[in-house]
């Protein structure tokens, strides 16, 4: 059994995270618009359900994430579960904008949530959120958000997941 050590070694930084791989995640599109109304996103694998009285959903994002210090000061976000078709747009968004490009929307089709903000098309359910808190956890920010508006989508075939580095497909029968 392999311990960690107290200092968070770089063998133990990999070791933590081979293991963590085997948890599989659903995988989220987080999206908002910045300070002049351009939509902004990045790629969550952490985003889950908190409360149902009330209705409050969180994930977890790096400290230093520059996409959710410029979407987080309208106060609100909007999560769009992927399907699994939607791999390119897993990785597009867990990456810098492509060269010459100012945003990760260039060329997405999107709609708007009841409060304008981004939901990626062809996404199998959304939701949207006005930002509750955000709790420092060590290299990450806990962010919590009231529930305003969600819906899931009748043509959705499965959730896309994320899996020991690599996406696919979960769905079930019946």
């Amino acid at each position: 059994m392999a311990r960690l050590a107290a200092n968070g070694s770089a063998d133990d930084a990999a070791h933590f995270r081979s293991v963590f791989g085997h948890v599989p995640t659903a995988v989220t599109v987080v999206s908002g618009l910045d300070e002049s109304g351009a939509p902004v996103g990045l790629t969550i694998g952490s985003f889950a359900s908190v409360s149902l009285a009330p209705p409050l959903a969180g994930f977890f994002v790096g400290a230093a994430s520059s996409s959710w210090s410029r979407m987080s000061r309208r106060g609100s976000f909007c999560a769009s579960v992927l399907t699994a078709q939607q791999d390119e747009l897993c990785w597009r968004f867990a990456r810098d904008p492509a060269p010459g490009s100012d945003s990760r929307f260039d060329g997405v089709a999107w709609s708007e949530s009841p409060a304008g903000l981004p939901i990626i098309d062809g996404a199998c359910a959304w939701v949207e959120c006005r930002l509750e808190s955000e709790t420092a956890a060590g290299d990450h920010l806990f962010v919590l958000g009231r529930v305003t508006a969600l819906e899931s989508m009748a043509h959705a075939t499965g959730a896309m997941v994320f899996y020991r580095g690599r996406t696919g497909g979960a769905s079930f029968a019946g």
